[in-house]
């Protein structure tokens, strides 16, 4: 079962009290912007087999969202953050570098 910290309460929460909420750190386009660019937008993820960056909800609890870093091959997560953020902490970023030698952030992207 996945176990993941809610940066909000403060609280250690499982799977079956949040809700997934897909692939984080997506630049958003809208209608206005060209055919191709938005249906990528609205269709389009990343389905990596390994470092994956995701918004989940703190659906039974605080209700606020936030986003995980995990590796989808071995459930192992890296560190939770608040949804506000651009990037990945540091310390995050951290974490992943050193179980996965060579990872970078952005090249995933």
């Amino acid at each position: 079962m996945l176990i993941l910290h809610c940066p909000h309460c403060d609280r250690m929460v499982d799977e079956t009290d949040l809700h997934a909420g897909g692939e984080a750190h997506l630049k958003r386009y809208g209608p206005g912007s060209e055919a191709e660019v938005f249906e990528n937008y609205l269709f389009m993820r990343a389905n990596p087999k390994g470092v994956h960056f995701e918004r989940w909800r703190h659906v039974y609890g605080c209700g606020k969202w936030f986003l995980a870093a995990r590796n989808t091959a071995t459930l192992e997560v890296y560190g939770t953050y608040a949804a506000q953020t651009t990037e990945p902490p540091q310390a995050i970023r951290d974490a992943i570098s050193e179980k996965q030698p060579g990872w970078r952030w952005g090249t995933f992207q």
